[in-house]
């Protein structure tokens, strides 16, 4: 069959199926609000957690760079791209969350990409979480090595494949947060089988970076767990930061060899000194403005309290990303479309995000929401209509 025609099937299949997406332009800065084809609504679906993206000393700090250094980078890291101010903010990116060393990438998914290609060749193993973030998978899928996947937060699970291996390096790569269900992974565990094991530990910390920790400096200060010695960090400047990029921190050793050999880092331009300084600016806030997290616990707790007894799939999440089980997709647009006649932004998650039977409206909440915003969301999935919809699934 013709390639035009196959893609033609997959698009109608996928239709048909309650999994064809589609785009949402945005008009005007995105939010506490946003606003969609004219119409203002209340935003349950940003990652801005600490509510930094719009924050004028993050836009200052972008402004007067462009005026005095220009939109771009002009080259990569290892050409001409590497400005002060990009090595200034890996200072301050290490110093922040307790490491030796940092080195900053364009994308998260390109930070993830970098550590197993970096550090495995053909025989050695990638283990995976099973539910871990599709970057980390598609890093594990892309390098020489083995990949294999434990269940679910089951670090015994873990522990057995790694006690079995036979491989000369192993990594064991997990998000601190979940993504998608907002739980967290057992990282004393995880911690000690690798270092039992003489595994490479990688956290990807994208959803904890920012608000976990008593500084923010994530899952691991969380935890008590330092950045250091067979444990790296990954942490994305685009969620609680506001900003662009992800770093990962971690002993020199192996953020040097990341600088030489990371071909995710060596051949992609640098980020634009902009984005760099507006990232300092986050970081400058992350540590004078505590306030911010401890007001988006606050609403967290608010929210969850709320709800508690509500017939509702809600996942047993303590943080800012509350996912509602609702299994079938065609049940999670509905319950989208419903959320939208409340005036609240909530997209639907479905396959091949999620798991099939597991389609969900996954709620992030910030610290820019009022009480009164988390009211008109609680009052929302009161509803009889959703109740309805709830019912129907179960």
């Amino acid at each position: 069959m013709p390639w035009r025609e196959q893609l033609i099937q997959q698009h109608r299949s996928r239709v048909t199926a309650n999994t064809w997406r589609e785009r949402q332009a945005t008009q005007d800065a995105v939010g506490r609000e946003l606003k969609v084809n004219g119409k203002t609504y209340l935003n349950f679906c940003s990652n801005d957690y600490l509510g930094l993206a719009n924050h004028p000393a993050l836009a200052a700090a972008a402004t007067d760079t462009i005026q005095k250094r220009g939109t771009g980078a002009a080259a990569s890291h290892l050409i001409c791209g590497h400005q002060d101010i990009h090595q200034q903010l890996e200072n301050e990116l290490a110093a922040f969350v307790g490491a030796e060393k940092a080195i900053a990438f364009s994308t998260g998914y390109m930070a993830n990409l970098a550590v197993p290609q970096t550090f495995l060749e053909r025989g050695d193993l990638v283990l995976q979480d099973r539910l871990n973030h599709a970057s980390l998978i598609d890093a594990g899928r892309f390098c020489e090595a083995n990949l294999k996947r434990y269940r679910h937060l089951d670090f015994a699970h873990a522990q057995t494949i790694l006690l079995k291996s036979n491989a000369n390096k192993k990594l064991l790569t997990t998000d601190g947060v979940f993504s998608m269900d907002g739980d967290q992974a057992p990282l004393h565990e995880l911690t000690e089988i690798c270092r039992q094991t003489e595994t490479l530990l990688l956290i990807d910390d994208a959803h904890g970076f920012g608000v976990l920790g008593e500084t923010g400096a994530g899952s691991l200060e969380q935890h008590g767990i330092g950045v250091g010695g067979g444990v790296l960090m990954l942490g994305t400047l685009g969620k609680a930061a506001g900003s662009f990029g992800a770093f990962i921190a971690g002993d020199a050793v192996y953020i040097d060899s990341l600088i030489q050999r990371a071909r995710s880092y060596i051949y992609t331009t640098a980020l634009p000194p902009s984005i760099a300084a507006a990232t300092r600016a986050a970081i400058q806030i992350f540590q004078t403005e505590p306030e911010r997290r401890e007001k988006l616990n606050a609403n967290i707790h608010y929210f969850r309290q709320a709800v508690g007894d509500l017939p509702l799939k809600l996942l047993d999440s303590k943080t800012a990303i509350q996912p509602i089980l609702l299994g079938d997709s065609e049940t999670a647009l509905q319950a989208t479309s419903l959320l939208q006649q409340h005036g609240l932004w909530i997209t639907a998650i479905r396959p091949p995000t999620v798991p099939e039977g597991t389609a969900r409206i996954r709620i992030t909440i910030s610290c820019e929401h009022h009480q009164s915003d988390l009211d008109q969301l609680i009052a929302a999935l009161s509803s009889d209509a959703m109740r309805t919809l709830t019912e129907t699934d179960q």
